[in-house]
């Protein structure tokens, strides 16, 4: 049943969104619950998680290099390109870089499950693109920004220290001293992490619902091209490279699959001075699970050769 549930996220976003659009007071009052929420998802991800997903990595060193400089190096060039193509504001052009500058989401072991590519390998992805997104984000969004608007990097840094990095530690405690007692509730956090990202979507969608009218479709564009993009370049560089099926799969949700929820919250801790600057993050979490779950769908119903 919670499965069910889970798997018709895409559906409940469109739904949450669509209401917080039409009835924004209902979300409004909320916003300073997005941190705190965000916090929970972390805890619940470092919870699922185990200390041998890490040590994959010194297995696979060179795939696991492959996908973090896809998803350091082209996702936040490619959002930053689409946003001057675009002709986005200051406040989107930022929105946009959150985006493409933080770790993998958690929803993609769910879609790298679905669309029969390599789990292990997805968990081991997103646990150290989270650990690694605590110093990178940062940089990489004063690198492309810093220019134009204040960047705080070191309170970014010390703010994702501890959004992300605090929580996961504090599950993957969890995780190893009640191994068994955990493992029962991975379904329950999947479905209360699922809650808190609709949650933090309605919320931002009702604070920024008087501008979406008019600028709302040529966000959604930008967010649709970087996802897009982002999931055929982590499945062809690799593919030119020779890499299996499965690992292309991998890479390639892993890639285009961002941690939106993060982006989110970190543009309205830091950034709450260009208030749309949230909204690009609120967008990719309705849009990547609809394009994830259609990929992962699409490639389940097909055999690895």
């Amino acid at each position: 049943m919670v499965n069910r549930i889970n798997g018709l996220f895409p559906l409940w976003a469109v739904l949450v969104g669509a209401l917080a659009y039409l009835a924004p007071t209902l979300f409004k009052s909320h916003a300073s619950l997005i941190v705190p929420l965000l916090t929970m998802i972390m805890f619940f991800m470092g919870a699922t998680l185990k200390a041998e997903d890490f040590l994959r990595a010194l297995k696979r060193p060179v795939v696991i290099g492959l996908t973090l400089a896809l998803q350091f190096g082209c996702m936040p060039l490619l959002a930053f390109g689409i946003s001057k193509t675009l002709g986005f504001s200051t406040d989107l052009l930022v929105g946009m870089l959150l985006v493409g500058a933080v770790s993998g989401g958690t929803a993609s072991n769910v879609m790298a499950y679905l669309a029969k590519a390599d789990v292990a390998l997805s968990i081991t992805l997103t646990a150290i693109s989270t650990i690694l997104s605590v110093l990178l984000t940062p940089f990489l969004v004063w690198f492309y920004v810093g220019q134009e608007v204040d960047v705080n990097a070191m309170g970014m840094l010390m703010g994702i220290v501890k959004i992300v990095l605090v929580p996961v530690l504090a599950g993957l405690v969890c995780s190893h001293l009640f191994g068994a007692k955990i493992q029962k509730l991975h379904g329950l956090f999947a479905l209360f992490s699922m809650g808190a990202i609709l949650f933090i979507i309605a919320i931002v969608i009702a604070l920024n619902q008087p501008k979406i009218a008019t600028v709302g479709a040529l966000i959604f564009l930008g967010v649709v091209l970087h996802n897009l993009l982002g999931l055929l370049i982590g499945y062809l560089v690799p593919k030119l490279l020779g890499y299996d099926t499965k690992t292309c799969r991998t890479i390639a949700i892993e890639t285009g699959m961002q941690n939106s929820g993060l982006a989110v919250a970190l543009a309205g801790k830091y950034f709450a001075a260009t208030p749309l600057s949230a909204l690009p993050g609120a967008l990719f979490s309705v849009w990547h699970n609809i394009s994830g779950s259609l990929l992962a769908g699409f490639w389940g119903k097909r055999e690895i050769s």
